[in-house]
């Protein structure tokens, strides 16, 4: 059918006869002289006809419309110099087609143009509904093949350079809701009984290292049913990885030579190594979160110490009553963020208001030390206590100060949050930078107190800090997530493999002994059988190329991905079925619609 793929000509290929099959991206008629830009995954080549070099192939041409399927047959030629383009790849060339072959029309209007010279906006919700022609622009085509070359790498690296072996795990597993929620699948053969789909292989990657495999990765699929954002999908891929006889310096060390080699084959781009570390007490102390962006300064101070005995009850209540009263400076930020934007009804004041603070306290440095602000803050502030807050903070004039007072939970969130805002807004992000870091010594539990138990801040498999034993409670996790621009790309841990350690766990976190042995009995079994010391990690591929494809949303790095509501545009997914088919899974839906939506219902039905 084809000898080259349209992106692939050179100058090289100049005076060869070549056939080439694609689409055709646009036509453009010259005076008599047609020129189509012929498209397929790898790019596009101009192709030529005139009525006197190519004869039979003109009328074919003149006929030619966007999205036609084709084959040409043609001699490669030298551009004329006043048609070079140093834009194209394949600029330097064109193909003056000797045969056209139409293999298949549009027969009817297109949603939206197709074309890579086109730079109309379209709806997400029209791209989703016809991936199959969002797939073809370029930057769509562009970002499925990053990921595959990120895949690649990937397994290039772990297989050829580290002697990992790929290992598939189940899709149907048993339900073990820890987390998210599952995605449950009825079983026929088991009347009244579920498989669950997983939401990571945690469990059976850890039994591959009881049985000796000793390296395992996969690129696996996993399912959580939880609310979406940008970044997630209720079915998503991951770089799966479990090591055995490796400690943290080690797991570390091989995946930061794993990153630099994705970075290097897929961008040509050297990573220094090794990366930063920061601890989770540290990341939350400066930055407010564990995930920190360190493309810009803006850290945060702690003041609790100075508030404690100032006057201002607001300040000094809360860290009585155990809370923290917290600073953001930002260098410049007088002359960028006005009072308005502070106070009620501001957009920074509904920043942190929605990040659970209650309200939005300031100070403005002004001149040989001055401080402008509203309410009672100025006024009960020592001289003593005006100067360390100042100096603590390194405020200069036009420093602006926003203070965050009460539980440090909410603090945090609402100070990281307007620490992002503020970023943006001053324009003191460097797009072009790649700021990777570890972030280490997560603590192994957080309190729920809805639940009123004690939860595994990543999962329940994690192993504590050795020194940490004699109180699980307070223990440091031996966890390690990868952070790249304020975003979570992996994160994994040493493991648990001593039985007795693994109930102490399942018993902090309010498991029993019967549910802990009806849910993981089996894994505690096997670590009766000479469980070796392991560790892993796991990197969420499609978040992964979303950074290093320079997109907003993980939808624009996965071929077919669901809404926020997640449904499938394209194949209108998730929908009923025959009642035949539940009655075979003895299984009934107890469902009722809303009257609004029976009505959607029956329109829908008479049309």
């Amino acid at each position: 059918m084809r000898t080259h793929y349209c992106g692939t000509l050179r100058s090289e290929h100049i005076g060869q006869t070549v056939t080439l099959c694609g689409w055709v991206d646009r036509r453009r008629d010259h005076g008599g002289v047609i020129f189509v830009d012929l498209r397929d995954r790898t790019g596009v080549v101009q192709i030529a006809s005139d009525p006197e070099r190519t004869p039979e192939a003109y009328p074919k041409a003149d006929a030619l419309r966007n999205e036609y399927v084709v084959r040409v047959t043609g001699r490669v030629s030298q551009r004329p110099d006043e048609s070079l383009n140093d834009k194209l790849p394949t600029g330097e060339v064109e193909i003056y087609a000797e045969s056209i072959e139409l293999l298949n029309a549009v027969s009817k209007q297109l949603p939206f143009q197709v074309s890579s010279s086109d730079t109309e906006n379209v709806r997400e919700d029209l791209r989703l509904k016809y991936r199959y022609l969002d797939l073809r622009r370029q930057r769509m085509a562009g970002n499925l093949k990053l990921r595959h070359n990120v895949i690649k790498a990937m397994r290039r690296f772990l297989e050829d350079c580290e002697q990992f072996i790929e290992v598939e795990t189940p899709i149907l597993t048993k339900s073990t809701p820890e987390g998210a929620r599952d995605y449950l699948v009825p079983s026929r053969v088991n009347p009244g009984e579920f498989f669950a789909l997983p939401q990571s292989p945690q469990l059976f990657k850890q039994l591959l290292m009881v049985s000796g495999m000793d390296r395992y990765y996969q690129i696996a699929r996993c399912f959580r049913d939880e609310d979406l954002r940008a970044d997630r999908q209720p079915e998503f891929t991951q770089l799966d990885m479990e090591m055995s006889f490796m400690d943290q310096d080690e797991v570390l060390a091989l995946n930061e030579a794993l990153i630099a080699h994705i970075y290097k084959e897929v961008r040509g781009q050297d990573i220094a190594l090794p990366l930063p570390r920061i601890t989770y007490a540290d990341a939350m102390e400066r930055y407010g979160t564990d995930r920190p962006d360190t493309r810009y300064g803006l850290e945060l101070v702690n003041a609790s110490d100075i508030m404690a005995t100032s006057g201002f009850k607001v300040f000094s209540g809360a860290v009585k009553s155990g809370g923290v009263v917290k600073v953001l400076p930002i260098p410049g930020g007088n002359d960028v963020i006005s009072n308005v934007q502070i106070k009620p009804g501001g957009d920074l004041f509904k920043e942190a208001t929605e990040a659970g603070a209650k309200g939005l306290a300031y100070i403005r440095v002004k001149e040989n030390g001055e401080i402008d602000t509203i309410g009672a803050i100025k006024d009960n502030l020592s001289p003593e206590q005006k100067e360390e807050l100042l100096s603590r903070c390194g405020a200069e004039a036009g420093h602006l100060l926003l203070f965050g007072a009460g539980d440090t939970a909410t603090v945090n969130k609402a100070l990281d949050r307007l620490r992002q805002v503020v970023a943006r807004r001053m324009n003191l992000i460097d797009e072009s930078k790649h700021n990777l870091l570890w972030v280490v010594d997560f603590p192994m539990v957080e309190w729920n107190a809805d639940d009123n138990r004690y939860e595994a801040l990543h999962h329940p498999f994690t192993a504590p800090n050795p020194d940490d034993m004699a109180d699980l409670s307070t223990a440091r996790a031996v966890a390690y997530d990868i952070i790249l621009n304020g975003y979570e790309i992996g994160g994994g841990s040493l493991r648990i493999y001593q039985r007795d350690v693994q109930e102490k766990v399942f018993e902090l976190i309010g498991l029993s002994e019967e549910e802990a042995r009806a849910k993981f009995g089996f894994l505690l079994e096997a670590f009766e059988f000479g469980t070796p010391p392991h560790a892993g990690i796991a990197y969420g591929l499609d978040r992964l190329v979303m950074l290093l494809a320079g997109e907003d949303s993980i939808r624009d790095t996965i071929a077919f991905p669901k809404t926020q509501n997640a449904s499938c545009l394209l194949t209108e997914a998730p929908a009923g079925v025959d009642k035949s088919q539940l009655k075979e899974l003895f299984i009934a839906s107890t469902y009722v619609p809303k009257k609004d939506e029976k009505k959607d219902e029956k329109e829908d039905a008479s049309k």
